[in-house]
């Protein structure tokens, strides 16, 4: 047996696709969708991220506000930013690229973000709404996660589905997604006992760990779905760097039945979706209502 292996490339090239149909009609009716993207200071990972998602932002058409602050700004600054930036109507979506400098209070900074304009889906408000099955905007990588899940399983109704760490980012929103989806959800994490013989029973599988290969192959259900969320740096025997996920990719081919590779899976799916979400933003803007919609297959269609 032989895995399918989910593009996620290509996936996220469909999803940009109906981004760039949906602004240029928005573009018709005068509403350009504006994203606000600040970087503050000089992260290598965090500079490569954020001219990924400007430049994926601008090719579909959407107006991108790019601020740039030193590495010595200060909590005070960004919350004054921030607070421009919710006044502003021609921004619909706010992008704070994490992490911020050290002394810089993260939390109290995406916290002042409009909720109608968190296009991360960090914010509390947003993070209740997705709890209580209520409309609103949902983190990019889990909303990711669902299409890819979604562009391989027609039903996902009663499939027995695990999510591999618990983080707010990733594990907990992947969680209420796939529960609004009415699978039969498990939520493993550092103390989990007998992490194979739950694997073992995934229908669907996420993981979301940050460890490599944290997911031995065997430990896969036949004929799972697994999505890789993990990107992880490690170096070969001869000292040459390599991104890997949290799955070992190579045993896992043999046991799922689909499975997304890294890089090159989940990864262009997190961008795609920030798109959905700032449109979405301009959508709802213009409309004067402040609840985007949740489920991805519905996104792009109101």
């Amino acid at each position: 047996m032989s895995a399918t292996i989910i593009d996620g490339r290509a996936v996220a090239e469909r999803v940009r696709a109906q981004v760039a149909t949906r602004v240029a009609e928005l573009a018709r009716q005068g509403v350009t969708p504006g994203l606000a993207v600040v970087l503050a200071g000089d992260d290598p990972a965090s500079d490569i991220y954020v001219r990924s998602k400007t430049r994926h932002a601008e090719a579909a058409g959407l107006r991108v506000f790019d601020h740039r602050l030193p590495a010595s700004v200060d909590t005070g600054r960004l919350l004054a930013l921030i607070q421009r930036l919710n006044a502003d109507p021609q921004v619909h979506g706010i992008l704070v690229q994490l992490p911020l400098p050290p002394g810089v209070a993260s939390k109290a900074v995406l916290a002042a973000i409009d909720p109608a304009k968190d296009v991360d889906g960090f914010h509390v408000v947003n993070a209740g709404r997705l709890a209580l099955g209520d409309p609103g905007i949902v983190p990019c990588t889990p909303l990711g996660c669902l299409i890819l899940i979604r562009s391989v399983l027609r039903e996902l109704a009663g499939r027995r589905a695990l999510v591999v760490g618990r983080s707010n980012i990733v594990g907990r929103p992947m969680a209420q997604l796939l529960l609004h989806n009415d699978c039969t959800v498990t939520v493993a994490h550092s103390r989990t006992r007998d992490l194979p013989a739950i694997c073992a029973e995934a229908e669907i599988l996420v993981a979301a760990v940050g460890k490599p290969h944290a997911i031995a192959g065997d430990w896969i259900r036949p004929g799972a779905v697994v999505i890789d969320v993990g990107i992880n740096r490690i170096e070969d025997a001869q000292g040459k760097s390599r991104v890997v996920g949290d799955v070992d990719y190579p045993a896992a081919l043999e046991h799922a039945g689909a499975i997304t590779p890294v890089p090159g899976g989940v990864g262009p799916m997190t961008i795609a979706c920030l798109l959905v979400n700032t449109v979405n933003a301009a959508i709802c803007a213009a409309c004067g209502t402040d609840a985007p919609l949740v489920r991805p297959e519905a996104s792009l269609d109101h």
